[in-house]
Parts: structure tokens; sequence; C-alpha cells
């Protein structure tokens, strides 16, 4: 079970770095904002729209950044099942993957393995599914070989 407390722990940092780096994007607006708003020239009101619609872009991603991490707390690093579901490591033929989060992919312990959502086309394709069965996508074949 080491590999899933491993997994689900890079996959908290992802989430906690997106996070971080929202924050500080969001306060280098706010301030941008603020400086526009002392520099005087009334007129110029280009610059601060482009910042406020940044800073909604940026609050948005914050939010579904703080969804995400939401999201992983709910995962069990413990739990066990023979069908794939959130949480699970999923080994196959052609790749492994971690039910989570859309992270990419992680390195450990000389394997790769890619954080996927239960809601992507593949994490769709997986949910239910035990050792044996077989998916296609994109038109590959994969043959689930454990479900950790």
């Amino acid at each position: 079970m080491k590999i899933k407390h491993d997994l689900l722990q890079a996959c908290f940092d992802y989430a906690n770095k997106r996070i971080a780096n929202y924050k500080n994007e969001l306060e280098t607006i706010k301030e941008s904002i603020e400086s526009n708003d002392k520099g005087g020239d009334e007129d110029d009101d280009s610059g601060n729209g482009k910042l406020f619609n940044d800073l909604e872009k940026n609050s948005q991603h914050l939010s579904e950044a703080n969804k995400m991490l939401d999201g992983l707390k709910n995962i069990s690093p413990n739990s066990v099942s023979d069908k794939v579901i959130v949480g699970s490591v999923v080994k196959t033929t052609n790749n492994n993957f971690f039910i989570s989060i859309s992270a990419g992919k992680i390195d450990l312990a000389d394997c790769s393995y890619f954080a996927i959502s239960h809601l992507s086309p593949i994490g769709m394709l997986l949910i239910g599914k035990s050792k044996g069965d077989t998916i296609e996508f994109n038109g590959n074949t994969f043959t689930i070989t454990e479900v950790i």
C-alpha cells in the first residue's frame, strides 16, 4: 500500500502547488490593480479591464484547484477493492494509472504512473473494471493486470 500513499502524497503536492501559485498570482494582480487606481489617469482603464479579467480567471482556477484538493481528501490510501474505484492504482499491459486527479505523470520506484481523474475518458473506461478486463482507448487495447 506504500505506493498508494506515495502517489496520493504526490497528488497532494501537485494540488497544493497549484493553489499556492494561483494565490500568488491573485495577489500580484490585486497589487497591480491598486497601483493602476493610484496612478491617476482616469481615462486609461484598458489596463484594469485586462487585470480584472485575469483576476476572474485566476479566481476560477483557484476554486478548481481547491475542489481538486477536496477530492483528494476523500481518497483513503488504505482502501482495497477488486474493482477500479477512485483511489485505485491500476496496472495494465500498457500503462499504470492512479485514479485520483488529473496530475499527469508521476515517477515512483522505477515505475511511472499517470494520475488521472475518474471523469477523464480513460478514467471512465477503467472505473468498475477488474483484473483481467480489457479496455480500448485511442486504438490501443489495455489489459488490467492488477488493481491495488
